[in-house]
């Protein structure tokens, strides 16, 4: 017991300890004992320590089934430690069961918030879920702004709403393309402020290959990056304002769901998965030049799994940041392959009603967590100093 008063009074020693919890659901359940320990879990180089230990990990899996409300798969197993987190992400979407009319389309998912389209009689709704707390409902996004000019043409070429995190919030940015009357694109982005669109971005693009609105674009290092054409990706840089386009690395193409990009936050640029066969590779575009950083050889582990491929193709679904997941299709079958551990097991099996592609949008942990204040309470500090006494005294 003297140990432990002496650890627990040593805030060097207590932040060693609390390093070493693992979830970020313990750091909550630490952070109401006192002012002094809330201190410590919530201060910003702890949190940076801690992440850089304790990465965010995969929960689960929402999915779009056609029609229906999406579900929720969760990733088993899971610690307890995070079980009430897994129940609540599993039920979350409940709240929209009761309107089976209205379908429910899930766009993207970050950091615990849900991207939805929602389509009715009167309209189309975009809005936001918060996975921790549905009983708050959702945020309602304003419409979509829509640029008038003489010099443009009626149609859209491409639009897409994409996460845009600012520093512990979470706000988006609408690209929206439009083709000019001489042959030129036009193309602005918005980012979302205090509930209304903003004009954040504005330029003209000299005859751009066709953006690919089916494939995943993503923002990585105040970039974005989109698919388009054959073999290119359209570069626009928040920052300098400005456009650039890169080529795929050399005889490579996009093909059926053979390729996506995945978010880089480890290192600048940004990813590219490619499947061919059995083959996964995973190249990384550093501003400069494509660098190949892995290839998987894939049939062994199906091989492993009983898997038989028959004629089936493998398609890539969906990936997480800095590459380090991908959900793959085969036939009926949804397998997710841990890229940094070499392991792959089978998380989906199509029912029957579902739709060819079924979309999927992984939930991490969130980061970082939210911790509620507490007001300096000299008593109840006190009252913690004396327990510890009192743990020594007997």
């Amino acid at each position: 017991m003297a140990a432990v008063s002496k650890v627990l009074e040593d805030d060097d020693l207590l932040t060693e300890i609390l390093l070493r919890t693992v979830f970020t659901t313990t750091l909550l359940n630490s952070a109401p004992v006192c002012t002094r320990w809330l201190a410590h879990v919530s201060d910003r180089a702890f949190l940076r320590r801690f992440r850089e230990i304790h990465p965010p990990r995969l929960l689960g899996f929402y999915i779009n089934k056609g029609e229906s409300t999406p579900n929720f798969i969760p990733i088993l197993p899971q610690p307890r430690e995070l079980t009430a987190v897994i129940q609540r992400a599993t039920s979350s979407f409940g709240t929209y069961q009761r309107v089976p009319s209205v379908p429910t389309y899930i766009l993207g998912c970050r950091n615990g918030n849900v991207l939805i389209r929602q389509h009715d009689k009167i309209g189309t709704t975009f809005a936001v879920h918060k996975v921790v707390c549905p009983e708050r409902g959702m945020d309602i996004l304003p419409p979509f702004p829509r640029p008038q000019s003489q010099y443009l043409f009626d149609g859209t070429a491409y639009s897409r709403i994409l996460p845009k995190e600012e520093g512990d919030d979470l706000s988006y940015l609408y690209v929206l393309m439009h083709q000019t009357r001489d042959g030129k694109h036009r193309l602005y982005i918005y980012i979302l402020k205090h509930g209304i669109w903003r004009m954040n971005h504005s330029l003209i693009i000299q005859q751009p290959p066709r953006p690919w609105s089916v494939l995943k674009s993503v923002l990585s290092n105040n970039k974005i990056y989109v698919p388009a054409g054959w073999s290119n990706i359209i570069v626009l840089d928040l920052v300098a304002s400005s456009f650039s386009i890169i080529e795929l690395p050399e005889g490579m193409e996009y093909g059926e769901r053979n390729t996506i990009l995945s978010q880089a936050d480890d290192v600048a640029g940004v990813y590219l998965i490619v499947v061919k066969k059995f083959q996964l590779r995973i190249w990384l575009h550093n501003g400069y030049t494509w660098l190949l950083m892995d290839t998987i050889y894939l049939r062994e582990m199906f091989v492993d799994l009983s898997v038989s491929d028959g004629n089936a193709s493998l398609l890539i679904n969906q990936a997480g940041d800095n590459a380090e997941f991908v959900f793959l299709d085969m036939g009926r079958c949804t397998f997710l392959l841990d890229i940094k551990r070499r392991t792959m097991h089978k998380v989906y099996e199509k029912e029957d009603g579902d739709k060819f592609f079924c979309e999927i949008h992984p939930l991490m942990m969130i980061w970082p967590p939210v911790f509620h204040a507490l007001k300096d309470d000299p008593t109840r500090n006190a009252m913690l100093r004396l327990k510890i006494k009192d743990m020594d005294g007997h």
